[in-house]
Order: structure tokens, then sequence, then C-alpha cells
């Protein structure tokens, strides 16, 4: 079985739709927290819903469930910022997941959220991560129409933490050539480790976390 994901990016309504009839899509489950944009009022919840329902495609929203801007104040660190790996551990989290894995049973269904690369959206990052030993085959729709997969999109970051870590090889020819060349840290980013940095990297930080 397949899963997709999408974002809406700025899109407008009949691109968005398209790209979902190009991979026969028959279900939206939109993982916003908030189901609202300012910039693109198209993806607002009813507009959404309304020209979902005229392509006949069905909408569901579970941005309660798999959201990355959690109401559970244990999901964000002193900082105020959500840490992925509470969130996922939370019980909603569990039942968003379950609702997924039972609904591409009778539904393809595209996970939805905002950001065009998936690489930079907790769809990705946090739902689909806790998704990858449920046996379904993870596919992301880029703005092309073509399909990343869940795997091509861990080697890419991979290769973004481990780059930081040992610098291109011309880079090291070059600092050798320096008085006193820094060591190099010869240690690589896991693949776990890569999934904690890019989640902490994008991850929501409450304006107030006193709230």
């Amino acid at each position: 079985m397949e899963l997709l994901t999408i974002g809406h990016s700025n899109y407008n309504i009949e691109t968005f739709i398209k790209l979902l009839q190009q991979h026969q899509i028959t279900a939206v489950a939109d993982v916003r927290s908030h189901p609202y944009s300012r910039r693109f009022p198209q993806f607002n919840q009813s507009e959404l819903q309304t020209a979902l329902k005229q392509a006949q495609i069905r909408y569901v929203f579970l941005g309660r469930e798999l959201g990355a801007r959690s109401e559970d104040l244990s999901c964000y660190d002193s900082m105020g910022k959500a840490v992925y790996e509470r969130i996922a551990a939370t019980g909603s989290f569990t039942e968003g997941i379950q609702r997924i894995i039972n609904g591409v049973k009778t539904h393809r269904i595209a996970l939805m959220c905002a950001e065009k690369d998936p690489m930079t959206c907790h769809r990705s990052i946090l739902v689909c991560r806790n998704l990858r030993q449920s046996g379904l085959t993870i596919n992301h729709i880029l703005s092309d129409g073509q399909l990343e997969s869940q795997a091509e999109l861990e080697n890419r970051l991979l290769t973004k933490f481990n780059q930081k870590i040992n610098p291109p090889q011309e880079a090291v020819q070059l600092l050798l050539f320096e008085p006193n060349p820094p060591q190099q840290d010869k240690t690589e980013i896991n693949l776990e480790e890569a999934y904690h940095k890019q989640g902490y990297e994008i991850a929501y930080t409450k304006k107030d976390k006193q709230k």
C-alpha cells in the first residue's frame, strides 16, 4: 500500500487538484495544526474542502492528532520549542497514525501540509518518520508532479548533515595548506540523529512559552 504527501505551497487551487488527480488521490488528510492560510485563502479549510468535494476527493482534518503544534505543553522544551519525539509519544499522535494506516486500505491518501519541500515539513520529518515501520510505501508529490520516496528524502537528510561534519574534498585540500589545519571530525550522523536535527531545525516555537 502507498501513502503520498503534498505541500500546498503557493499553488492555485486548479494546479493543486491537478497534482492530486495526476496521482489518483481519493482523500486528502490535512495535517496542519491550523487549517488556514492568510496568504493563500484557497487553502483555508472551508474553501479547500469545497474545491476537493467538487473534484470528488474526500477531505479529513487530522491536525489535532498529527499536527506539529501540539496543545500538550509537555511536548515543548524549556525554550518553548516543540520536540517531535515527544509529540510522537502522545496517545493522540498514535491514534492519528493508526487512522492513516487504516485509511490507506480503502483510499489513496495524500497527507497535506503547507511546505513545498517535504524535507522542511513535519509531514515527512515527524509523521512519515513514524510511519516507516508500517510497511507503507511513502512518496512525496513534488511541484513538477514527480515523486520523491521517503528513502530518497532520507538520503538528502543524511547528505545535509554529514556535509556539515565532513567538508568537500576540495575544501579539505585547501585547509591542509593552513599553518594549523583543523582536525576533521570523521564521525557521521546516523539517520535517527539526522531526523532529530532536522526536526529541531524546523520545529514550531511557542511565542509565549508560558501559555
